[in-house]
């Protein structure tokens, strides 16, 4: 397995350096499948974690010392011998060694008390005479004696209820071990297992780049042909473009110019039609103006009137004057003789070639690059055929199976183990419960059967119980606390130390710290792990830094740092194949130069158009004859004014002529002036059109000239540099994807591959979970509750002791000579006035 991370981590490495290029549309995504696993890398104690931290309190109150770093390092260095620095272990031990001296003078003096005491009371002494002198205040020191073993025994089944808690917590954390072992070895199975697959699936990867590569290269035409092609089409796109709307333009002058040559030529003809008929109309007038009426007096005037007015009727343009375009228009189809869109379309046909020829230049380039890609591949296929992978993992599986054996064969011993613990602590906490029944009974009885005024032989057999419970609490307790501070110093002794000088230094990795000390556990390596996997003691490798890349997930080569193991060249020389495709790419021969995108013939074309002419009549001159009304009247008017002056007239001839020739101007308006009138509208715009299509025909002309040398021009020049910068990112854009994918091999072997979570999630599981949140936490707390309720019991003694004298049923009592309820009410020299009274009561 190593070799191949090697290689991968090699592709990584030996990799040309280009510059970028643009990412195809497509890019290949690569993806590292997630690995799940069963165990949960925290642990929450729940609602008892409060409790814990009552007890780290405590004892970081009773050990404030800070973790002795310094000791532990001389001591392991010496082999645990404690001769010499015995000293400082006992300055750092002082608060436990302390609590574990005064645990044992209580495990030591207690019996000896109890004895004592027992012995003192069947002598009558110490409480046990059975005889209660009258105290004047025996109500408040029975009161207060109730009142104070009543909360000393609050506290003591605080204590107890903090040991059943534990004890329980325990238990179950025991039972819940056989699951905790089994999903962190299936954790590590599932590490092993699914590293080949992850290996595999990297590896396997290639063939994705590859075969987008190989499409890109099919694709040559369009993304590299294309890319030159774009390069070029802002300068000769807009160039084409221009001369092919020129083509365009000398096809609509023609149509233009003829249009307005025959539209000019109808327009004579309208116009010598018109003058005919005005001529026709004129003569008519004058003829009917002779008429003798016209030399009466009356009518004299109307024929003077009209007879004025006839030189109105006339042509009122020089239409005949205006010359014909023929000879424009016979120089424009000179010029259509050559067919300009045609040789337009060629240029165009051989600019868009260029992908075309790119392909078919670069056809045995594309074989090349795919055949040293295959090689890549093969040798990629040939290394992981050749590695025995699950030979290499096979090392690790079996110190896994010996050690779930292992732990499959004493977990059986724990819990069985296990049991004879609960039940030793069952046993405590239900001997202090008994203890506690005693007390809480004694207190119900003596409280609620005591009698005020019954006399101390007169007592209740309530109160007299009360008192007798109370005495049977203060006897088990002499019995049993000396064992049960036994209990007390042997866990407090061992789950505090393991607390402070394991776990806590665990959780924040001063235990870590420890370890890596320079030739703490080999005199000769300076690191101890980069010494057993690496035999190279000098390679900065530590306990604390491994735990925390795998905490963090990270995978085992950047772990272990095996790159300091491997050199990986020697399986592969991956740099070369590399270097070959890059070469393929920068000595790329494409030659583009037979591009032309207007020959001889359509300059010459354009430069004949624009000395045709077109651009050189006089239109204005036309435009000015042609907007002149075709008549100097308005004949509709005329027509009605000669009508009205007829009907002035007296019937006759003369007034049949005239109307007769009012209604003849009327036809010729209509059927000749208004015809004329549009015919003239129409050869107005016409010629309009054609001044502004030639307008500066000239001058575009030579732009347009200028623009398609300047695009040759830049042809010529620039073909050479565009093809090799397009040829470079073409080239860039098809080792982008191995870059890329290189890239995600190196952080995929670096922080995916292997990742060593489960490894840290075990030590967590075995250390930090199973030992001391499974193990020594709830025995502090056990001892806690424990230590607290048996030491406890020492002021619940005495207090018991004391309330019992004023429950329990006396042999004797003091009677005085007065029959006063008060004692000492009567003094008689000072001393009492009373004698004592036996009675025959025994207990």
């Amino acid at each position: 397995m190593a070799p191949t991370l090697g290689f991968l981590l090699l592709l990584c490495l030996c990799r040309n350096t280009v510059s970028e290029g643009p990412p195809s549309s497509d890019v290949p995504e690569f993806e590292l499948p997630a690995t799940n696993y069963e165990t949960k890398d925290s642990y929450e104690p729940g609602p008892i974690g409060v409790l814990f931290q009552i007890v780290q309190t405590f004892l970081h109150v009773l050990q404030p010392n800070a973790f002795p770093e310094d000791i532990l390092r001389k001591i392991i260095q010496k082999k645990f011998d404690l001769s010499t620095d015995y000293e400082k272990v006992i300055r750092y031990e002082i608060g436990i060694i302390i609590c574990a001296v005064l645990g044992l003078l209580f495990v030591i003096l207690m019996p000896l008390v109890g004895f004592c005491f027992a012995l003192c009371r069947c002598c009558n002494k110490c409480g046990g005479e059975m005889h209660q002198r009258q105290k004047k205040n025996g109500t408040f020191l029975r009161k207060y004696f109730a009142v104070s073993l009543l909360v000393i025994c609050i506290f003591i089944s605080v204590g107890i209820i903090y040991g059943f808690v534990a004890n329980h917590h325990l238990r179950t954390q025991i039972e819940n071990t056989r699951k905790l072992a089994d999903s962190n070895f299936r954790d590590l199975r599932t590490l092993l297992n699914e590293t080949p697959s992850q290996i595999n699936y990297v590896l396997g990867q290639y063939t994705t780049t590859k075969e987008k590569a190989f499409s890109d290269l099919d694709n040559i035409k369009s993304l590299l042909g294309g890319g030159i092609h774009e390069q070029l089409r802002p300068k000769v796109t807009p160039v084409l473009d221009d001369i092919k709307a020129m083509a365009e333009a000398i096809k609509e002058t023609k149509d233009a110019l003829l249009n307005v040559n025959n539209t000019l030529r109808d327009l004579k003809r309208s116009t010598a039609q018109l003058n005919s008929s005005l001529s026709d109309i004129k003569t008519n007038l004058e003829q009917s103006l002779n008429d003798p009426q016209c030399s009466v007096a009356p009518v004299t005037a109307t024929c003077n009137d009209i007879r004025m007015t006839l030189n109105q009727l006339d042509d009122n343009t020089n239409v005949d004057e205006l010359p014909s375009l023929h000879k424009q228009l016979d120089n424009v189809n000179d010029v259509l003789r050559t067919d300009l869109s045609s040789l337009v379309q060629k240029g165009n046909k051989s600019f868009n070639d260029i992908p075309e020829m790119v392909q078919n230049q670069t056809t045995d380039m594309v074989s090349d690059i795919k055949s040293t890609l295959n090689s890549i591949g093969s040798a990629i296929k040939n290394i992981n055929e050749q590695i025995a992978i699950q030979d290499k993992l096979a090392i690790f599986l079996d110190p896994i199976n010996y050690i779930e054996t292992y732990v499959h064969q004493k977990l059986p011993t724990l819990e069985e183990y296990d049991s004879y613990r609960w039940l030793v602590s069952l046993v405590v906490c239900c001997l202090l419960t008994l203890i506690m029944i005693f007390y809480y009974l004694g207190l119900l009885c003596g409280i609620f059967g005591y009698d005020r005024h019954a006399t101390p032989t007169r007592r209740g057999c309530i109160s007299n119980t009360g008192g007798i419970f109370l005495m049977a609490g203060v006897g088990i307790s002499f019995l049993f606390c000396w064992i049960l501070m036994t209990i007390v110093v042997f866990t407090f002794v061992v789950g505090g130390n393991v607390e402070k000088l394991v776990c806590e230094p665990y959780q924040n990795k001063k235990l870590f710290q420890i370890l890596d000390t320079p030739y703490l556990l080999n005199e000769n390596w300076k690191y101890y792990i980069s010494g057993m996997v690496f035999n190279k003691p000098d390679i900065n490798l530590t306990f604390e830094q491994v735990y925390s890349d795998c905490k963090e997930n990270k995978g085992i080569y950047a772990t272990l740092k095996l790159e300091n193991r491997y050199n990986i060249s020697e399986h592969l020389n991956i740099q070369e194949h590399t270097g070959n495709i890059n070469s393929s790419f920068e000595n790329m021969n494409v030659k583009i130069d037979n591009i032309v995108l207007l020959d001889a013939a359509g300059r010459k074309n354009l430069m004949d158009f624009s000395s045709s002419g077109v651009d050189q009549v006089d239109y204005d001159a036309y435009l000015a004859e042609i907007a002149k009304p075709p008549t100097k009247v308005n004949l509709l008017s005329f027509a009605e004014e000669l009508e009205r002056k007829a009907n002035q007239l007296p019937p006759g001839s003369l007034k049949r002529s005239l109307t007769s020739n009012a209604q003849t101007i009327r036809t010729v308006y209509h059927e000749q002036v208004m015809p004329l009138g549009q015919l003239m509208r129409s050869l107005y715009r016409s010629i309009q059109n054609l001044q502004n299509e030639s307008s500066g025909l000239g001058v575009k002309v030579v732009n347009i000239i200028s623009s398609l040398d300047s695009a040759q021009d830049f042809i010529t020049n620039h073909i050479s540099s565009i093809i090799v910068q397009e040829s470079t990112k073409y080239g860039n854009m098809i080792l982008g994807y191995f870059e890329r994918y290189l890239q995600w091999v190196k952080i995929s072997i670096t922080e995916q591959v292997a990742a060593c979570k489960p490894m840290a999630t075990a030590l967590d599981s075995a250390v930090d979970v199973f030992l001391c949140r499974s193990i020594i936490k709830p025995m502090n707390l056990f001892w806690f509750g424990i230590g607290k309720a048996t030491i406890f019991l020492l002021p619940a003694i005495i207090f018991a002791v004391k309330l019992a004298k004023y429950y329990r049923r006396m042999d004797s009592e003091d009677v005085y000579d007065d029959v006063e309820t008060v004692p000492m009410k009567n003094v008689q020299k000072g001393r009492l006035g009373f004698h004592r009274h036996q009675t025959t009561q025994s207990l």
